[in-house]
């Protein structure tokens, strides 16, 4: 095979999930660490649904929830999971929350949470304060987690550290089994906030040993708004107090008549009632897209991406605050334009229809395995005025 044809073929599957993404055909879009637009099969399945709910009513109901269940299978393939450890949540918030509500907790137990994480990992922690948990709040700059800083955090009464695997302000990348061997050496439980590494980030968790991941769709996982997914590693099923349970929590959950409190044995119990099966078959659509990627090799690309990125970016005066180390870079990139504000940066970008964002007082760009070697050419054109 000669080189042009090896590059041809190495280049093949971005091609493809870039001719499902309608979005590319205007925009340069650089923000999927906010909200990522919807490949052509999630928009597609949205319209057949709403066509067919306005036609039909629920008669094809049973369709939809096994729509539901692929995206459900599809999630607990990409963690490496059973998919009786995946609950289908609305969002990372409730999916943290879901935890954070559910651990065992005893006046005088603490938790531990870096103080840059998004604020979805914060507030259903410290609302534990009013029954008698203290949050322990760690200083990370620019989002650095490094495994000795939880450390110094933690004592024999912590039941929880929490972080993001991925920070959404500068992108740093986690140290997911390092920081599941600091947790739990106190015996705490590790919960991770997954919502800017899932789908973009190989995760094995048969070998790095998290107890919890959230991580709502919108994001790198290309789904709608709405959809997301908790991983609820199975030894903490019957640990972790179910609340908001309903009908759907139930084994018997098509048996309306039958009253019994007799949950399901799977992470499905903290679903409660009615899924947006909508949103999920959406999910479900645009998770084949990644799956058929491989989040290894996306991973790859997207890295290999924003580092030439942040070259060319540093090549014409900014300051990049990401940091780049391997073991540390993501997709996401942070950085100063000088003499510029990130707002009026976003705003010059946006009139070019270049799509990018500001986070944490710079410019934050976050591209996914479609971008390609155009779009970069048309950032850095807009950033340099031509």
């Amino acid at each position: 095979m000669s080189s042009t044809e090896s590059q041809a073929e190495s280049t093949q599957p971005w091609q493809t999930l870039r001719a499902q993404m309608p979005v590319a055909k205007r925009w340069a879009y650089f923000d999927h660490a906010a909200v990522a637009p919807l490949p052509a099969p999630a928009a597609t399945y949205l319209a057949d649904w709403s066509a067919d709910a306005a036609a039909n009513g629920a008669a094809n109901w049973n369709q939809w929830r096994e729509r539901a269940e692929r995206a459900r299978q599809l999630a607990a393939q990409l963690l490496g999971a059973s998919a009786a450890e995946i609950a289908l949540v609305p969002n990372t918030t409730t999916g943290l929350s879901l935890v954070a509500e559910g651990l065992d907790w005893q006046p005088g137990d603490n938790v531990v949470v870096p103080v840059s994480d998004f604020p979805s990992n914060q507030y259903p922690w410290m609302t534990l304060a009013s029954r008698g948990v203290e949050v322990r709040r760690i200083e990370c700059p620019l989002e650095r987690l490094e495994p000795q800083l939880v450390a110094a955090a933690c004592d024999q009464r912590t039941r929880a550290v929490t972080v993001s695997w991925v920070g959404y302000a500068t992108g740093w990348r986690a140290d997911l089994d390092a920081l599941a061997d600091v947790a739990h050496g106190y015996g705490a439980a590790l919960v991770v906030d997954g919502i800017q590494g899932l789908g973009v980030n190989p995760l094995d968790i048969s070998r790095t040993p998290i107890d919890f991941l959230a991580a709502d769709g919108h994001k790198w996982l290309l789904g709608p708004e709405g959809a997301g997914v908790l991983y609820i590693r199975r030894e903490w099923l019957g640990r972790l107090r179910p609340w908001g349970i309903g009908w759907n929590s139930m084994r018997h959950s098509g048996d309306f008549s039958h009253i019994e409190l007799d949950l399901k044995d799977s992470a499905a119990r903290f679903e409660g009632g009615s899924l947006n099966l909508a949103g999920f078959g959406a999910l479900a659509a645009s998770l084949e897209l990644l799956v058929a990627c491989e989040p290894a090799r996306i991973a790859e690309r997207l890295i290999a991406y924003s580092d030439e990125l942040c070259a060319r970016l540093a090549a014409l005066g900014a300051v990049i605050a990401s940091d780049r180390r391997p073991a540390h870079a993501s997709a996401i990139v942070s950085f100063e334009w000088p003499g510029e504000s990130p707002a009026a940066v976003r705003q010059r970008c946006l009139a070019a229809d270049v799509v990018v964002n500001c986070r944490g007082g710079r410019v934050r760009v976050s591209p996914h395995a479609y971008n390609d070697e155009q779009d970069m050419i048309r950032l850095v054109s807009v950033l340099q005025g031509v």
